[in-house]
């Protein structure tokens, strides 16, 4: 059975309930999940995953949270080219910037986006939830 990890930083739940989702996704799909917060991962990790899924919530002017989530992530980074990676988050403004500047420079790292980045705005409704599951089967599949 193929690992993936779903890694998250959620300031109000919105983000992780989207973790949780794209982790039944996987499952779904015959792959183990495994769900870390972004304090819990590191470069190190990377390399036992076929694939991860990393989210965020857009914070300040539509950019990554930056204590916790953005340092890992840049830690990561170079890791990740040649992995399947999907990406996911919630917004409570704007209109997504963030995940497309995310989603450019992820795919300028060499890594294979499985889908466009699942944003929610505020609590993720049926259909974002439904999105992520589906993002977590493209891990997968």
């Amino acid at each position: 059975m193929s690992k993936f990890a779903v890694v998250y930083w959620s300031g109000t739940g919105n983000t992780e309930q989207m973790a949780n989702a794209v982790a039944e996704g996987i499952a779904a799909a015959g792959g183990q999940a495994e769900v870390f917060t972004a304090a819990d991962f590191g470069p190190d990790k990377v390399p036992e995953y076929e694939g991860l899924a990393f989210g965020c919530p857009s914070m300040g002017s539509e950019e990554l949270e930056s204590d916790e989530f953005e340092p890992m992530f840049r830690a990561v980074e170079p890791s990740l080219a040649g992995k399947k990676v999907g990406l996911f988050g919630s917004y409570g403004w704007g209109d997504g910037e963030w995940m497309r500047t995310w989603q450019a420079g992820v795919e300028g790292d060499g890594c294979t986006l499985v889908a466009d980045g699942v944003i929610a705005n505020e609590a993720p409704d049926d259909e974002a939830l439904a999105a992520c599951r589906d993002l977590g089967a493209k891990l997968v599949g």
